[in-house]
């Protein structure tokens, strides 16, 4: 894995300022690429490629880049990993016998282009990648993203030049960077716990949508997110998709078992240590399962646990892998090694991110990073093949509420949102005590709270989603400044997706589809490539070949969530490997107790961040009300978690703004 960087310039810098810039852009990157690195400029110094490298494969300086192709035409800066690229090789062969300098998958890329050209070669490759390339020829840059969007590209205009980077501690860098920060984004934020693409923190810096590229001209960068161009399009593939489905599920199992360890053996090929992330559900079970089917050797696995019980998944991650047999790690996180890595989290992410699992993940990651270089994970198992809650009870919750008048539904939304914490608590231990420990429930609180609020501003089912995945109805209340035509972004790509309703068969797929294009990429696959790659950790997620996941769209919904259960044909395939009674229980993920740690050994931590004088001064929020929800979570009266991990994310990234 590797860091990128690079710009055009209109600002007359000179060779060497070209080469001194571009190189302390990519030396922002040394996390994502400790081994070596490397810059391009061009004979006229206006374009500048910066590149750090992680080396995986060929570890040889063959694999070195700015990587220049046979011809000369193509100088590229490539971040990722193409997985089959020997396949690749072989194509490249067959057209015309060619000698090579080494095994990396950078070199056969460059073949592919000057082969096929750039924008054919995206849509044969398999892997997850950001990449930027110079066409020395047409006088362009290209700039390009995976299909699913594991690998992150930021690119913009500071002063006029056009920058790109890997991460905008990149971007930031470049010399008088002053772009402002987006109030609408801010707002999004705050809605979501992060910024949807194509927009980030600043104005005029955007995120490379997945599956797309861009292309700039040496004399035009006057252009906007909206000339971004797809490869790839999900809602192709699933219109595609329903012309042949899978209807027999032993044909369905056999060809998942075929799709998933082939992703999974391509995904192992390394030239360093590889293991992988355990949390003992149902995705990185069966990932790592596979992974040790595959393995002379007994698989580096690793998962975190917390003290407190009602998150601490730990105890099922060692039985399963006990199980399997791989070399297990476990590590148990309290709220004093929390703390100190949200001390870490602005540099981390560079724009306000606030999915609080992003610290057990970084945590993860390090002891990872002690013994391997590459870790597989389950990423995207749950949106592809319907894991989460709300794929198989929001449209049966709607159906039934919707019989009740809307004032019913709102006073009933106001019981539940006002019980108190300590009750739900109480209730949930009951409830747990009462019925099987595979049927049980965790942190009912939160859930109660959630149903209430979607009880009081819920209209429809397609509004109930919305809600259900979002923090706030309305943010707008909560801030300063911000335009009054202001609508979410999230919400008119969720509009625009109502022209492929006829291709789904229920509310559950029109929502998996939605999560795979936007909660995806911009929440999960953020949070642990920034988190792994603070280590210096490769990740990859078996799940997200883009063949595997077409092949998932093959699938009826009944293949996916059967009896009120999700991933129910994953959940066939683990069972040939992993007994039943290891898996069936509660999903908790690498969630953790932030709304104790709050009252507690964060509440100093929260309250200097949350001071009233400091927030007014700033003027981003409506300090009031942020006061009022603060007091009313320390007296659990409410429980605010989640918004409040939202503010106290961004106030922490605004702090270390101003102290740079």
């Amino acid at each position: 894995m590797c860091g990128i960087a690079g710009f055009i310039q209109t600002s007359n810098f000179t060779d060497s300022l070209s080469n001194k810039i571009v190189n302390s852009m990519s030396e922002t990157l040394t996390h994502r690429g400790p081994n070596s690195k490397g810059s391009w400029v061009s004979d006229d110094s206006k374009v500048a490629l910066g590149f750090r490298r992680l080396a995986i494969l060929d570890l040889s300086p063959a694999g070195s880049q700015p990587m220049i192709s046979r011809s000369g035409r193509f100088i590229m800066v490539f971040n990722g990993e193409i997985y089959n690229h020997k396949e690749l090789r072989k194509s490249l062969n067959n057209i015309s016998s060619r000698s090579w300098k080494g095994h990396s998958d950078s070199e056969t890329l460059l073949d592919c282009f000057e082969e096929f050209g750039v924008k054919e070669s995206f849509k044969k490759l398999v892997g997850m990648f950001a990449i930027g390339v110079w066409d020395k020829k047409k006088n362009t840059l290209i700039l390009a993203r995976d299909r699913l969007g594991e690998k992150p590209l930021y690119y913009g205009l500071v002063n006029n030049n056009l920058v790109f980077g890997s991460e905008l501690k990149a971007i930031k860098i470049f010399p008088n960077f002053s772009n402002s920060i987006s109030r609408t984004s801010i707002a999004e934020y705050l809605k979501y716990k992060y910024i949807p693409a194509p927009q980030s923190i600043y104005q005029n810096i955007f995120k490379l949508k997945p599956g797309s590229f861009i292309e700039f001209s040496i004399d035009n960068f006057t252009k906007s997110a909206n000339d971004q161009i797809a490869y790839w399009s999900l809602s192709e593939s699933i219109q595609d998709s329903k012309s042949s489905i899978i209807t027999d599920p032993a044909i369905a199992l056999d060809n998942l078992d075929k799709f998933l360890s082939e992703s999974i053996n391509l995904q192992m090929q390394s030239d360093v240590p590889l293991g992988s992330f355990l949390s003992g559900g149902i995705d990185s079970s069966l990932i790592t399962a596979l992974m040790q089917k595959s393995s002379m050797q007994k698989v580096k696995t690793f998962t975190i646990g917390f003290k407190e019980d009602d998150f601490n998944e730990a105890q099922f991650a060692r039985k399963v892998a006990n199980h399997i047999g791989t070399d297990h790690t476990e590590i148990i996180l309290t709220a004093n090694d929390a703390l100190e890595v949200i001390q870490k989290l602005p540099h981390i992410y560079d724009e306000p991110f606030a999915d609080s699992s992003q610290i057990p993940t970084h945590l993860v990651s390090l002891a990872a990073n002690q013994s391997l270089s590459v870790a597989l994970t389950g990423d995207g198992g749950d949106e592809i093949f319907g894991g989460y809650n709300r794929y198989f009870w929001t449209e049966r919750l709607w159906n039934k509420l919707a019989l009740y008048p809307p004032s019913l539904r709102s006073f009933a939304g106001k019981i539940f949102t006002n019980f108190p914490n300590d009750g739900w608590k109480i209730l949930e231990k009951i409830f747990n005590l009462i019925v099987s420990p595979e049927k049980g429930i965790s942190q009912l609180s939160n859930k109660a709270f959630k149903l209430g609020t979607l009880l009081k501003n819920t209209k429809n089912i397609d509004q109930m989603y919305f809600n259900l995945i979002s923090t706030q109805n309305d943010v707008s209340q909560f801030m300063k400044g911000l335009p009054k035509n202001f609508s979410s972004g999230q919400l008119k790509f969720f509009n625009s997706t109502k022209q492929f309703e006829p291709f789904f068969e229920n509310s559950s797929e029109e929502m998996m589809y939605w999560d795979t294009m936007t909660y995806l990429p911009d929440d999960i696959l953020c949070k642990v490539d920034r988190a792994s790659m603070a280590t210096s950790l490769e990740t990859r997620a078996p799940f997200l070949d883009h063949r595997l996941v077409e092949f998932a769209w093959r699938l009826p919904i009944e293949m996916k969530i059967h009896n009120n259960s999700g991933k129910w044909i994953l959940r066939q395939l683990l069972n040939e490997y992993v007994p039943k009674d290891l898996i069936e229980r509660p999903k908790l993920g690498f969630g953790l107790p932030v709304g104790d740690w709050l009252r507690d050994p964060l509440r100093e931590w929260a309250e200097d961040l949350l001071d009233e004088k400091k927030m007014n001064q700033e003027g981003y929020f409506n300090t009031g009300l942020i006061q009022k929800i603060w007091k009313e979570h320390l007296s659990k009266k409410y429980d605010w978690t989640e918004f409040l991990w939202s503010i106290l994310m961004f106030q922490s990234w605004l702090k270390a703004e101003k102290d740079l």
